[in-house]
């Protein structure tokens, strides 16, 4: 029998995708806003596509505070948008 592949959608463009071909936001229960590579640390998390585009989108249409519940400064976007490009490098 075929393993389930855990799908998630793209706060940004809204794709589903497999978990492992996404980036986690997460968002920990001191609120705070950080790129979660590993998938593993504790907090709420969104999904994101792998590319800078997608994160420009869920920051245009506030996929991110909806999925949060809470507004998020546009200085945390600037600093995640900086984690990914380097993620992108890689």
């Amino acid at each position: 029998m075929a393993k389930k592949v855990p799908l998630r959608q793209c706060v940004g463009c809204g794709l589903m995708k497999g978990k492992k071909e996404m980036v986690r936001i997460l968002k920990t229960p001191e609120d705070e806003i950080c790129l979660d590579v590993t998938g593993k640390k504790n907090g709420r998390g969104a999904y994101v596509c792998r590319s800078g585009e997608c994160l420009r989108m869920a920051r245009r249409n506030k996929g991110l505070e909806r999925s949060f519940k809470m507004n998020i400064q546009s200085g945390i976007y600037d600093a995640l948008e900086k984690e990914f490009e380097k993620l992108e490098t890689e």
